[in-house]
């Protein structure tokens, strides 16, 4: 049984009503990590007011455990296993190599997304949107640098009219940059500013504005002295505690960031007018941050693709609310597309307008997660530990699974032995006690379900050499 997802509750956007459409994508951001969630210690002040004037969603998912695949899923609606690309983009697309060799050979790494998939950014030009893309692509192979855009195959090839290729203030940008000191002090952000720029334009239609930030992914290194000094303070002590502080300054860069281009769509009088949306691509880097979920990116525990996601629409959206519906990136095709009033009919996705607008009712639908790759690579696979666990900040082997949620059930598949894992993640993402053996009618309907979608969506599955 296909499951194509249909819209709950019809929700009519007329033409006076179409929002413009600011969309922040960050890049492996935990779930834990802001202080709306409930971080501790990290400062992110502009993300929480966002949160405390929009919908804040408890049971976020990213499509997949990692970005290309993530990215990929979000810009057509479709499920990884649908669309096919499933892992990062490479240099050079072939196959995997694990050392030592391991008991199943997984697909051919893609080589981007493909040119004949339809984008929301496409979907939104035909309902008369200008689309704007700047930050992070990684959908192609790298052009001339690492994650350099391909002039065939980047964000104007998929439906962006405006696009600009830039690192930011990031340190994939090779340009060295002054420590600074004195509090509150930031090094402007090309990417930031390009996007505000845009913003500051006429705009004789609405927009689809697409900020991909670079932030919160490594290499992680922060030259604000005064930010490291803070943090020094709240963690020393802590495991891995230099590691923390780092990247507790990186998330509060990230989030003064956002707070700018939050500032910007006030100051053109745009604020009212805009729906805002702010996710996660994949969970956080087991080496930063810890989850307070079993696993990390790179593998279907709950750490590695429970995200925060956050959604306002000043007039339209419940402030300060919560939700617990679970939702995935693949929803958002199918939400911009309505409220720009041209919805789609077949997506994999859902359109969250209700439950963003005064929170609908629960719906009960899968979800699912496709992983049919091997991590770390290389000669690095056998060196990682063979237990993922919670927060314990070391980098652990991933081996191709795929899983479903339906309802409050979670059911994790492994394609070396068919072996699964059944848990209950309603309240909590600690995915350590498994029920499959305790619920086998459980197991057995959420498993029948997973692979009659890997079966209609013509997955890519690793098989035996």
């Amino acid at each position: 049984m296909r499951f194509l997802l249909v819209f709950l509750i019809t929700v009519s956007v007329t033409a006076a009503e179409r929002p413009n459409i600011l969309f922040i994508l960050v890049d492996d951001l935990a779930w834990a990590d802001l202080g709306c969630y409930g971080h501790k210690w990290h400062h992110t002040p502009n993300i929480d007011r966002l949160a405390k004037e929009g919908v804040q969603f408890m049971h976020a998912y990213a499509p997949a455990p990692i970005c290309s695949a993530s990215r990929a899923s979000i810009l057509t609606g479709k499920t990884v296993a649908r669309v096919g690309l499933e892992f990062v983009v490479k240099n050079e697309p072939g196959p995997q190599v694990i050392n030592p060799p391991q008991k199943l050979q997984a697909p051919p790494i893609t080589a981007g997304l493909a040119l004949d998939e339809t984008t929301i950014a496409e979907h939104l030009q035909k309902a008369s949107y200008a689309t704007a893309y700047f930050g992070k692509w990684h959908l192609n192979s790298h052009h001339q640098r690492y994650l350099g855009w391909s002039p065939t195959r980047g964000p104007k090839q998929h439906g962006f009219e405006t696009a600009e290729e830039d690192f930011g203030s990031h340190p994939y940008n090779k340009k060295k940059l002054e420590p600074l000191t004195k509090e509150g002090t930031f090094h402007p952000d090309a990417i930031t500013e390009k996007a505000i720029q845009y913003l500051g334009r006429e705009h004789d239609r609405p927009f689809f504005l697409m900020v991909s930030h670079f932030y919160v992914h490594t290499p992680i290194r922060s030259p604000y002295v005064w930010l490291k000094k803070k943090y020094e303070k709240l963690i020393r002590g802590r495991a891995s505690h230099q590691k923390r502080i780092e990247y507790a300054a990186f998330v509060e860069t990230l989030d003064h960031h956002v707070g700018e281009l939050l500032s910007a769509l006030k100051a053109n009088g745009l604020e009212r007018d805009t729906l805002v949306v702010f996710k996660s691509d994949n969970g956080g880097h087991p080496e930063y941050t810890a989850n307070n979920l079993r696993g990390s990116k790179w593998n279907l525990y709950e750490g590695g693709i429970r995200v925060p996601m956050i959604a306002r629409w000043p007039g339209r959206s419940e402030p300060n609310a919560r939700r617990y519906h679970p939702v995935v990136g693949y929803d958002l095709f199918a939400t911009f597309a309505a409220a720009a009033g041209n919805p789609v009919e077949h997506t994999d996705g859902m359109n969250l307008l209700p439950v963003i607008n005064r929170g609908g009712r629960d719906f009960a639908r899968p979800l699912f997660w496709h992983f049919p790759y091997y991590h770390p690579e290389g000669s690095k696979f056998g060196q990682a530990k063979a237990e993922i666990g919670i927060n314990d900040f070391v980098t652990s082997q991933t081996r191709p699974h795929s899983a479903i949620r339906y309802g409050d059930h979670k059911l994790l598949y492994f394609e070396e032995d068919q072996r699964t894992e059944l848990y209950h993640v309603r309240y909590g993402g600690t995915e350590s006690r498994d029920l499959s053996k305790a619920n086998p009618e459980k197991t057995k309907e959420l498993l029948t379900v997973l692979m009659n979608h890997l079966e209609t969506s013509k997955a890519r599955r690793a098989r035996k050499p």
